[in-house]
């Protein structure tokens, strides 16, 4: 199967580069994958499509404001030029795995400093396969804590928008920091929605996958097979595998809350579909032809053209019936990506 076979056409001007002002009042495009057929509705409308015994499977990863720019250290401990630092994975011990920029300026053995009062640095200790530096820091202070004053969000490429409030690139259920990336179908719900859909019998569990900024790497491989994926770590507790495993016995339906969700499920399951608490890396590749082990439905927002993501959507409801919806989308100009619209896939 053809990277090209996954492409769309999509005006600039519809890829959303703001939140809308109420989560819940973003459009939803419910998609039977069986039948083909959608209709349209609003996200608030979302109880009215599960039913009780079903089960929502959400990831409660949060955004770390890993973006940091500050200032190259010259050997006599004057400050140079500026510099940008994006951590990328938590290697231990204060390295973390980063993008940094200027790349030529920031090799091994390079000096960084942040805030006014150089309250965080960074020593560049050497590179990793792809150009990424491992940075060891030392701060005044809780790491996690001087992060959350001095650092930015890592908002996509693709968003040229400041964000006004840090917490609109944030989950309401978020609670276990690591991501670069917010798993964004989760941007769409509200307290009081969840409380509604509790409130009708519907289970909700909870996994956590640290989304990486490979899930915005584009398929550069002609066939899709020779596509290199990009490694996450994710886990899911004996409290989660036991809700799914009882809403598969009962007949309910597992609906994922994101691409990430459905990763973490799908990767752990055995090949029954039988799920045990687990902990570790996944670089599953979910495309069409792949077999789903436990998910039923999924909710998710408008992917990238020719990106692996809308691969998985295709997975699931079948490639041409995904840029049929989206198609569809596009016509009724629904917003599009990581602040845009979302589909319900049933």
């Amino acid at each position: 199967m053809k990277t090209h076979d996954f492409y769309y056409d999509l005006p600039p001007e519809l890829i959303a580069q703001t939140p809308i002002e109420r989560r819940d009042a973003s459009r939803l495009l419910a998609l039977d994958k069986a039948a083909g057929t959608w209709e349209h509705r609003h996200f608030y409308e979302l109880p009215s499509l599960l039913r009780p015994g079903d089960c929502l499977i959400m990831n409660d990863s949060r955004v770390l404001p890993a973006r940091l720019l500050g200032s190259r250290v010259g050997k006599d401990g004057t400050l140079g030029g500026a510099c940008e630092v994006l951590l990328l994975i938590d290697r231990g011990e204060n390295v973390w795995e980063c993008l940094v920029r200027p790349g030529k300026k920031l090799r091994t053995g390079a000096r960084v400093s942040f805030g006014t009062t150089g309250e965080l640095t960074g020593e560049i200790l050497g590179e990793v396969e792809g150009g990424n530096r491992l940075v060891r820091f030392a701060c005044q202070g809780i790491f996690l804590e001087v992060l959350e004053r001095l650092g930015r969000m890592p908002l996509p490429p693709y968003i040229k928008a400041e964000l006004q409030d840090r917490e609109r690139y944030q989950t309401v259920y978020s609670r276990v920091s690591g991501s670069a990336a917010a798993p964004t179908a989760g941007l769409h719900f509200t307290q009081e929605l969840i409380e509604e859909i509790c409130a009708l019998g519907v289970n909700i569990g909870y996994v956590t996958l640290h989304v990486g900024l490979g899930t915005f790497r584009p398929v550069k491989e002609e066939e899709i097979t020779d596509h290199d994926m990009h490694s996450e770590y994710c886990v899911i507790s004996q409290e989660t595998a036991d809700l799914i495993n009882r809403t598969k016995a009962g007949g309910g339906r597992v609906i994922c809350v994101g691409t990430t969700s459905c990763r973490t499920v799908e990767s752990w399951a055995d090949e029954s579909g039988h799920l045990e608490a687990k902990a570790g890396w996944t670089n599953i590749f979910i495309y069409p032809g792949y077999k789903f082990k436990v998910l039923d439905g999924l909710i998710t927002n408008f992917h990238l053209p020719e990106s692996t993501l809308i691969m998985l959507v295709s997975a699931l409801a079948g490639r041409e019936r995904v840029l049929k919806a989206y198609e569809e989308a596009v016509r009724e100009r629904y917003r599009f990506f990581s602040f845009g619209d979302a589909m319900f896939i049933y």
